[in-house]
């Protein structure tokens, strides 16, 4: 069976009617991704080109891109979400308990719902062996936060023909990795069902500001006009919507106050539901039940 086999297509009109808890119209989840950036090895993402174009390790500069936003970019995010009382789902490489146990420990206090992603920011076709790094990911995180983990989203939404099954069969039941609709879907697995939790690509900052270059203020622009339309396409059926961000990206200064500022634009409208992956699972399943 190929791997869209087990996605069969569905047209978002033919969804059966869903109704989101208060009879909201969007469902909204924020995702704050955590990661850990090796300084041994080559970065997963990079900011600054290689000098003369030669590839160098250790590359300083570009890791510090990133270990910024978990010394100083993560704190104003942080408080961004918990002065506005938002639940977050914070997406996390599992050794980040381990060696970032600062941030980490915030997270859990804060009450953010821990999602898997990955054990080390790496690819997971590139694992030596990926069944291990998956287990090892959830116990870590299930022994920090005193829970496993419902909800994996995979470092760079990466998958083989074997992480779906794989990721059931370690307890996860909510995937992020595919984006490829407004609402869940099932995902038949031999361990049971796995459930879609809509994520984005388009309304992340990574894509916004790392990859298209865009503006200081372009990523609030557009989770702006995405919620707009979903909002109003909510009048008919349920809708969710995804807004992923990174510390080192919409947690520097120049880019902090439109993040607070879409997140009050989000929370000013009172059709939105502000759940995390976990919940949207579950609402789903149990709306699925009653179709």
């Amino acid at each position: 069976m190929a791997l869209t086999d087990r996605v069969p297509y569905q047209a978002l009109i033919d969804r059966p009617k869903l109704v989101l808890p208060g009879g909201k119209k969007l469902a909204v989840w924020i995702i704050l991704n955590v990661e850990e950036w090796r300084i041994e090895n080559a970065m997963p993402r990079t900011v600054l080109s290689p000098p003369m174009g030669q590839p160098l390790l250790p590359d300083v500069p570009n890791w510090a891109w990133h270990e910024y936003g978990m010394r100083a970019g993560f704190w104003r995010q942080l408080k961004a979400l918990t002065d506005r009382n938002i639940p977050t789902t914070l997406a996390i490489n599992g050794n980040v308990c381990t060696s970032y146990p600062r941030v980490a420990a915030a997270a859990r206090d804060a009450g953010f719902e821990f999602m898997g992603h990955g054990f080390l920011q790496g690819p997971m076709h590139k694992l030596d062996n990926q069944g291990d790094a998956i287990k090892r990911a959830v116990d870590t995180i299930a022994k920090f936060a005193g829970k496993a983990p419902r909800s994996w989203e995979s470092p760079g939404l990466t998958e083989t023909n074997d992480t779906l099954d794989l990721l059931r069969l370690n307890g996860i039941e909510y995937v992020a990795d595919w984006v490829i609709d407004d609402l869940p879907q099932d995902i038949d697995t031999p361990h049971g069902t796995i459930t879609t939790v809509p994520y984005t690509v388009e309304t992340n900052d990574i894509v916004v500001h790392a990859l298209q270059h865009m503006a200081s203020d372009q990523f609030m622009r557009r989770c702006i006009d995405q919620f707009d339309r979903l909002y109003l396409e909510g009048e008919e059926n349920a809708r969710v919507m995804a807004i992923s961000i990174h510390p080192y990206v919409t947690g520097v200064p120049h880019r902090i106050k439109y993040l607070e500022q879409l997140l009050d634009y989000v929370i000013g409208h009172d059709g939105v539901a502000l759940m995390t992956a976990s919940e949207i699972g579950d609402w789903y399943r149990d709306q699925m039940a009653k179709a």
